[in-house]
């Protein structure tokens, strides 16, 4: 007997000798390359009587290279600790693992994980599919393949939680040099995972071979113990990037807060009107004109962009454009006189030397992603606090277009409809496709309850439509922030936070779209 069901994720059932029930999960998740176990999927058993597991069935159809698996483990997870039920390496399509496990009566959970080679190469996939379990008794449980399977792709882990003498790594922004190198930045959350205000500052990470490996993290903004108070009480996060396409300049954006322990810069007075380092948060930036490798000290922007009568003025976390005729945008945020959040973009025509910041795009939105469209018009993409409440047809992200730089805007037809969210930060980017046709891609956890799902999706009609066969999920437990760079002109990379481990980049070929 086999029943189907398809929630989020499909599900397989199989009864043999009305004993044994198998319920098999096929979970789409990022595998790490850095040479420990990763889960590909989890299943149950539901034994009916006390049973002896005696084998188990892999097919690694699917797989890119075989030589680059270490390890095939099944794995039962139980209160008093894990039980390994069978270990093999991966030498052929089929693996056979074998040895013997007491299955109580009752329900047990499993995982099936994998072990790479350390440095197993990104572009490779994983396919690994559960197919029979064997028991001492002659009874054999077949699982036929399941519908929207697809081998895993692989990652490289930028932080697990407490590397680098740092609790928690959040909020991801990630840009292409001028010389090819790629630049992570991110929140270096040295005590915990809460936002401002704690000890943190504003992390790099370089990669000169297309986020095949990555440099130790270095902390980039770091504002130490100014003013006399001590570090979790000058924390920087929630970085931007961008980098000036003409001269090759970097710039990386932040807000700081000094003082205000125990408050958060959206809430209440965490952040007020004016100027002052005691009653507002600052936005702050650093500078790299080597394409990332050394950093100037931080600037202090906030009076020469914030509006006083604002209680908010702040870089949206992700990534800046430069335009065709070199002007450069950053997408912004803030609240407003009266404490409410909005949407906007800040631009220069000076190579960054000086800033204007446009009208509001939309009230009671926040962080946000711009966009250049085909015709020169920008996109700006935009989280939406009313899909807190809203899970219905109108969930969605809010879309706004401007063909003057943000002095007016216009709601775009993909607004709150086309991309579904949880309310959470998004990213948006172009690229130039085949025979020089124009194209965005857009990453978020494409969910409307929960951050998980996370996808990276395609539109080639500037953003009127995002085709479902255009759409690549990468993470169906996880996915939060996430932030998209073009590493070259068939390759999208992704930086984002995952269930694998804090923050993961993946390479997908622009190829695999529509597939």
């Amino acid at each position: 007997m086999r029943k189907f069901t398809t929630l989020s994720l499909f599900w397989v059932w199989a009864l043999v000798a009305e004993a044994v029930e198998v319920e098999v999960k096929t979970a789409t998740l990022p595998v790490l390359n850095d040479g420990e176990l990763s889960t590909v999927m989890d299943f149950g058993l539901a034994c009916e009587a006390p049973r002896i597991l005696t084998g188990i069935v892999v097919d690694t159809d699917g797989t890119t290279a075989l030589s680059e698996v270490e390890e095939i483990q099944v794995v039962m997870r139980r209160s008093a600790g894990d039980l390994m039920l069978g270990s093999s390496r991966a030498l052929d399509k089929i693996v056979i693992m074998q040895g013997e496990a007491e299955l109580p009566k009752g329900n047990h959970t499993c995982s099936l994980v994998v072990r790479m080679k350390k440095g197993a190469d990104l572009d490779h996939r994983v396919g690994l599919q559960l197919k029979e379990l064997v028991f001492k008794d002659g009874a054999r449980v077949r699982v036929d393949g399941v519908e929207g399977w697809e081998p895993s792709r692989l990652a490289y882990p930028i932080h697990k939680r407490g590397q680098f003498e740092c609790h928690t790594f959040r909020i991801p922004a990630i840009a292409r040099a001028n010389d090819g190198a790629l630049l992570a930045v991110y929140d270096m959350r040295y005590n915990s995972r809460r936002d401002l205000q704690e000890h943190m500052d504003i992390g790099l990470s370089r990669s000169v071979d297309g986020g095949q490996s990555w440099s130790r993290p270095e902390p980039i903004m770091d504002m130490g113990e100014y003013g006399g108070k001590p570090e979790k009480e000058n924390g920087c996060s929630d970085p931007g990037i961008l980098v000036d396409q003409r001269t090759g300049e970097v710039i990386v954006t932040a807000c700081w807060t000094h003082g205000k322990p125990r408050t958060h810069q959206w809430v209440g007075n965490g952040s007020e009107p004016g100027h002052s380092i005691d009653k507002s948060t600052q936005f702050m930036a650093v500078r790299s004109s080597d394409h990332g490798k050394s950093w100037s000290a931080p600037e202090n922007w906030t009076q020469a962009l914030k509006d006083p009568s604002w209680y908010l003025f702040a870089p949206a976390p992700g990534n800046g454009i430069t335009l065709a005729d070199g002007t450069l945008v950053m997408p912004t945020q803030g609240r407003d006189a009266n404490g409410l959040p909005f949407s906007n973009i800040t631009w220069s025509k000076d190579r960054g030397k000086t800033w204007t910041v446009s009208s509001f795009a939309r009230s009671n939105t926040t962080e946000c992603a711009v966009a250049e469209l085909s015709d020169g018009t920008l996109m700006l993409n935009m989280r939406d606090n009313r899909n807190r409440k809203d899970k219905g047809e109108t969930n969605g992200r809010a879309v706004a277009v401007t063909q003057d730089l943000g002095k007016q805007w216009e709601v775009h037809g993909s607004d709150h409809g086309a991309l579904p969210e949880p309310v959470c930060m998004a990213s948006l980017i172009s690229f130039k496709g085949e025979e020089g046709k124009h194209g965005l891609l857009f990453s978020n956890p494409h969910d409307k309850h929960g951050r998980r799902k996370m996808t990276i999706q395609m539109s080639m009609d500037d953003g009127k439509s995002w085709p479902k066969p255009q759409h690549i999920l990468l993470d169906s437990k996880g996915g939060a922030y996430s932030s998209l760079v073009m590493i070259d002109e068939k390759t999208v990379g992704i930086l984002y936070e995952s269930s694998a481990a804090d923050m993961v980049f993946q390479r997908v070929p622009l190829s695999d779209f529509g597939k």
